[in-house]
């Protein structure tokens, strides 16, 4: 899967640079064509779709965006209070209020993270089977999510998100540093995130379609 996705990436935009330059244009765009544009990648478009019909892609991207925040909303509103709680907690600034507040804090960020992460588990399979279906409404199918992780496989499928976070974090890392030099590095930055974004939702849609028809 990690190579597959890999040149699907690569065979999108390397020798065809207007591709590209059309890919960088949707990034700066607040990345919203790129969102709408990644979903033709999840509904399994192969090779890579061409980049036409903005309007679509516009609207499509608004759509994920929806989507995405909707299922954040839970995540969101834990990571909220926490901060609000510490925050008033250490209003009082005695030294064991403080302390505890700190420490109430990163307890509610372990939360967050917990929620965060079985979030994205469910989240993940719910924004492709919107892609697949066309119906906003299918990216909340709990049943169906689940019975679609449950045909995957629970192991395989979590094992499958984990490689790809570890990739992702590490090519992440990498154009962090590059980032560092002066302009160029903004501008690399920049040019490798449509790529990047192609190579995730390749990989995942073929996790997806590992469940079968």
């Amino acid at each position: 899967m990690l190579g597959d996705s890999f040149a699907y990436a690569k065979d999108a935009v390397v020798g065809k640079w207007m591709q590209w330059l059309l890919l960088v244009i949707a990034t700066i765009i607040l990345c919203i064509p790129l969102l709408g544009y990644s979903l033709k990648v999840f509904r399994g478009d192969n090779p890579a779709p061409e980049v036409s019909d903005w309007g679509t892609l516009f609207i499509d991207g608004i759509k994920y965006l929806i989507v995405s925040l909707i299922w954040a909303i839970p995540t969101l509103i834990v990571f909220f209070v926490t901060i609000g709680a510490g925050v008033l907690a250490m209003a009082g600034q005695e030294p064991t209020e403080v302390m505890g507040a700190i420490m109430g804090m990163l307890f509610g960020f372990i939360v967050v993270a917990i929620i965060g992460i079985l979030t994205m588990i469910f989240a993940t399979i719910g924004i492709i089977r919107f892609a697949r279906t066309g119906s906003m409404g299918e990216a909340f199918n709990f049943k169906e999510i689940t019975a679609t992780i449950g045909k995957i496989g629970w192991g395989p499928y979590i094992i499958a998100l984990i490689v790809m976070i570890i990739v992702m974090v590490v090519i992440e890392i990498i154009l962090s540093i590059i980032g560092m030099i002066p302009i160029l590095g903004f501008i690399i930055n920049i040019v490798f995130i449509a790529p990047l974004m192609l190579f995730e939702s390749r990989y995942l849609c073929q996790v997806y379609d590992s469940a079968g028809a």
